[in-house]
């Protein structure tokens, strides 16, 4: 009797035993599911706290007014209006600065200046490194470029003394591979200034004030970068002649143009941000763009002559293992070529020398890759063959 009584005992402690780590367990899980819980509570209170709050609107300071007023425009409806900050704000406040404001139109406070994307990738942080002693030839085209473009940016003085205003822009146009971005690459080189280096066809966008969005904030990252260059490349994919076809495509073109027009004429001749664009295509440019006040210089970059190829012949080959190489005749042989031309012959006869496995590129390399070049189907549909 006493060893079935011990017996029971035993057992309801096991089952006791078992049911307490049970409890434990569950107890365990409920704390693992009250911890999620407090978490989304929290989460939600965050999210409803700042549905609560009133909405912030993004605008830009248009001008200073003096006695702590300031000219805002507002991002998205355009809408512009005066509001006052107060002293400490305004002391760090200037025209173009990004400001968040609420629904009285206060200003709360600076954002500071956020560009696109887009537009950050066009600036080189670094100066190129290509000098006027990579292009041959075209001296008196490169000294209008640096009159106009570098000497504003390292000599202000000089114009200031003889009170005359710099060119405010220059357009330089001629065939394909001429030299037109290696000249605008080896002015900021020289003028020591930021590179901001785009392509007009990266302007043209499908929705309707895009394009313009982001002319406004190249030039604004201009001036913040300033002495900076302005490159537009192929500047005839916004800038074309203007046309009544009535698309929508043909109007936002437009538009990205005209706005590039304003920023234009918002510069100061003798300010820190200097204009620099190239075309293949003069005749398709609109007249808006060619007229004194926006391109001041137009230069033609034209074909390199003897002298000229001979000078770029000699750029490329410094460095190249060759022997018995006549240049006065590779010269004579390659009228009517560009300076890429050039170099692609160069580089032609060095793959020819590397073909036959010799040691360094003799004359006959050159004149078969005069011929290759000559006989590339691609370089006989230029305009200028």
């Amino acid at each position: 009797m006493e060893d079935t009584a011990v017996n029971n005992v035993g057992s309801d402690n096991e089952l006791s035993q078992l049911r307490i780590r049970e409890l434990e367990g569950q107890v365990v899980e409920m704390r693992g599911r009250v911890d999620a819980l407090q978490k989304e509570v929290t989460q939600l209170r965050r999210e409803n706290a700042q549905l609560k709050r009133v909405p912030l609107f993004v605008a830009v300071v248009v001008d200073l007014l003096g006695n702590s007023e300031v000219y805002l425009r507002q991002q998205g409806n355009n809408q512009e209006y005066i509001s006052q900050v107060a002293d400490d704000l305004y002391k760090v406040l200037k025209p173009g600065t990004k400001v968040a404001v609420n629904n009285t139109l206060s200003i709360v406070k600076v954002i500071g200046n956020i560009y696109d994307s887009r537009v950050r990738v066009m600036e080189l942080e670094e100066s190129p490194d290509v000098t006027f002693e990579a292009i041959g030839g075209l001296e008196n085209e490169i000294e209008e470029v640096r009159e106009a473009v570098e000497y504003p940016l390292t000599h202000p003085e000089k114009f200031e003394k003889i009170k005359v205003e710099p060119p405010k822009g220059v357009l330089l146009f001629g065939p394909p591979g001429t030299g037109k971005t290696l000249i605008a690459k080896a002015v900021a080189h020289e003028a020591k200034a930021t590179f901001i280096r785009m392509s007009g066809s990266e302007l043209v966008h499908k929705f309707i004030g895009e394009g313009a969005q982001l002319v406004r904030e190249l030039f604004s990252l201009a001036r913040e970068r300033a002495p900076s260059i302005v490159f537009i490349d192929e500047i005839d994919a916004i800038g074309s002649m203007r046309t009544h076809d009535g698309t929508s495509g043909s109007a936002e073109v437009q538009r990205t143009m005209m706005q590039l027009l304003a920023e234009m004429d918002g510069f100061d001749n003798r300010g820190d941000v200097r204009i620099m664009a190239a075309t293949n295509r003069l005749d398709m440019l609109d007249p808006a763009l060619q007229r004194p006040g926006r391109f001041d210089r137009i230069i033609e970059i034209p074909l390199p002559d003897a002298d000229g190829r001979r000078r770029i012949l000699q750029i490329h080959t410094k460095h190249l293992n060759h022997r018995g190489v006549d240049l006065e005749e590779i010269v004579h042989k390659t009228e009517k070529y560009t300076g890429a031309d050039l170099q692609a012959v160069c580089r032609e006869a060095g793959m020819m020398a590397v073909r036959r496995g010799a040691d360094a590129v003799e004359h006959s390399d050159f004149l078969a890759a005069v011929r290759k070049v000559r006989n590339d189907p691609v370089m006989d549909n230029r305009m200028y063959r």
